[in-house]
């Protein structure tokens, strides 16, 4: 599970492929990369080395029809993520109670 993770935040970390991932959720179908690149300034291989590490984090499916690769946004690995952070929230949420506390009773 940690390597999952691990690959989900090194394809969430680049701002460019949250908003390819963005893009893709906001369609809620799959998109060609073609229609991909005409909303990005940078080269058609920019974007698909970005597509190819969102694939790599399983956030993005990749199909083939024809000539055209369409990819489709998935957003269940973002869950495995929300797990992991939930035991950092009870962490914080613990602790930031504690400190309150404290600085309530000096």
């Amino acid at each position: 599970m940690q390597d999952n993770i691990t690959k989900i935040l090194k394809a969430i970390a680049d701002p460019t492929r949250r908003e390819i991932f963005h893009a893709l959720v906001i369609a809620s179908s799959a998109l060609s990369i073609t229609q991909i690149c005409g909303q990005f300034s940078m080269s058609r291989q920019g974007v698909t080395k970005h597509i190819k590490t969102l694939e790599e984090a399983g956030l993005v499916d990749i199909t083939t029809k024809g000539r055209e690769r369409f990819c489709l946004a998935d957003v269940q690995p973002l869950k495995q993520v929300s797990e992991w952070m939930k035991f950092y929230e009870k962490f914080w949420d613990g602790a930031l109670g504690n400190l309150g506390t404290y600085l309530d009773e000096n």
